[in-house]
């Protein structure tokens, strides 16, 4: 198997090189990720200027862009033949309900289903998480399993490991995605030079943590695996948009 890894932490980040060493043992991995930390790029491509990639002597492909532009590149440019899935981690951190928006991990994955790829993005929860190894083992046996299986057409999945060795994890569950509560208010402060300037506040905590989300199944040590898709349509909400849409007359009347 032939393995495309990237993340959003950057090239040096202690879950991807982790995450590296692990797979690197059974399969052939190419490394595609960003010259620096791109936490947060969501799926953003940069369209108005060049990217500019150096392969480094140990294979790493360290490109000057967001996560989605690594993989892009990689997949439309830089690779002579493609890789048989893409992975995207492991992130510093989770990646748990509404953080699937902003997430250039799970972006990355996103980008490689984008372009036909079986692709997935692995996340270690915990505010400074240590325990790569175990996400490492995790992602490992699952790729494992994929060897003689599959993910649906168009499915990322979405793994979120607890941050505890491996004797510690409960299991694996699959889950749906969680909701968090609103995010805490900006924090104000002024740079040397007195100028106004603002933190964003912390992610809210989860507001729908029920039995079948990520969210729960995190707290309960298990391993989260949540198929995601880009399909972002409401299909719930088609009707009820169109029974009021449908009475406006705009223009000609159509």
């Amino acid at each position: 198997m032939r393995i495309l890894l990237s993340n959003d932490d950057g090239y040096r980040a202690p879950g991807l090189l982790c995450l590296w060493r692990v797979l690197s043992r059974r399969w052939e991995v190419t490394v595609a990720a960003p010259d620096r930390d791109r936490s947060g790029a969501s799926n953003s491509l940069t369209l108005r200027n060049p990217l500019r990639a150096e392969r480094r002597e140990d294979g790493f492909i360290v490109v000057e862009g967001t996560p989605t532009d690594c993989v892009h590149l990689a997949l439309t440019g830089l690779l002579e033949q493609d890789p048989d899935i893409v992975v995207s981690g492991i992130n510093a951190g989770g990646n748990l309900g509404d953080d699937v928006l902003y997430s250039g991990t799970v972006a990355a994955a996103l980008e490689g289903r984008h372009l036909g790829l079986p692709a997935m993005a692995v996340s270690l929860v915990g505010r400074n998480p240590q325990c790569y190894e175990t996400a490492a083992a995790v992602v490992e046996r699952f790729l494992g399993e994929l060897e003689h299986g599959f993910i649906p057409s168009g499915t990322v999945l979405n793994v979120n490991v607890p941050d505890l060795p491996p004797e510690r994890i409960a299991g694996t569950r699959v889950t749906r995605l969680g909701h968090r509560h609103r995010s805490r208010p900006a924090v104000a402060g002024r740079d040397p030079s007195g100028e106004r300037i603002y933190w964003f506040g912390e992610a809210g905590s989860a507001r729908d943590n029920a039995p079948d989300t990520d969210f729960h199944a995190v707290e309960q040590g298990f391993v989260s695996v949540t198929p995601i898709h880009a399909d972002l349509t409401r299909h719930r909400a088609l009707d009820t948009i169109s029974s009021w849409v449908g009475k406006l007359t705009i223009g000609n009347g159509t």
